[in-house]
């Protein structure tokens, strides 16, 4: 599946939030400034659409995906029982590679894709190589031992990262507990929004 292979904190510098780890303090140095020789001026003032095509675009960029594939997770959440919004972040939060960076497998989302598609990602005993496979309740999620001596991941699991209470770690394996509930997936998020958008 396609990616995003542009300047990243260009898009940190659009939307005015950090969606990238190493964004965070160059955000604060500069201030959240526009990309672009106009990005200093004075500006306009958002519409309502304005706000609701922003929030779209901060969490797709967050997630890692391109509009088309925005779009299914949208329409696949519009369609079960329940409110769209909060499955809409269910659905994002569980797939494969968010969830090996949750479990601190990585120390991004950008990497944690990387070791999906490169096959160093187990899911209950079975190599999976497809970085948007949905992750179920009770699985587990393996990095392969041979992993083990590369300096990212090595890095990553000498981290005594805090994890989800919805997910487990022990060494190199993880458990999905549950279905993350939505205080615990991203707060920065408005999916009212992203609803209100895609229901013009």
């Amino acid at each position: 599946m396609a990616r995003y292979t542009g300047p990243k904190r260009r898009l940190s510098r659009r939307e005015g939030v950090p969606l990238f780890g190493k964004d965070a303090s160059f955000l604060e140095r500069t201030g959240a400034v526009p990309p672009g020789q106009h990005g200093r001026r004075r500006q306009r003032r958002l519409s309502e659409y304005g706000i609701q095509l922003r929030e779209k675009q901060k969490t797709k960029r967050m997630y890692g995906l391109l509009e088309r594939q925005f779009v299914k997770y949208y329409q696949q959440a519009s369609k079960e029982r329940g409110n769209t919004g909060k499955t809409l972040l269910r659905l994002l939060e569980m797939r494969l590679d968010n969830v090996v960076y949750r479990l601190g497998f990585s120390p991004s989302r950008q990497g944690a894709r990387q070791l999906v598609t490169h096959g160093h990602v187990q899911v209950n005993g079975k190599k999976v190589n497809i970085p948007s496979f949905q992750v179920q309740e009770g699985s587990t999620i393996a990095i392969l031992d041979k992993m083990l001596d590369n300096p990212l991941v090595k890095k990553s699991l000498e981290k005594t990262a805090t994890l989800p209470e919805w997910l487990d770690r022990k060494a190199t394996v993880g458990k999905v507990l549950r279905y993350p509930n939505r205080e615990e997936v991203e707060q920065g998020i408005s999916e009212q929004l992203i609803v209100e958008y895609y229901s013009r």
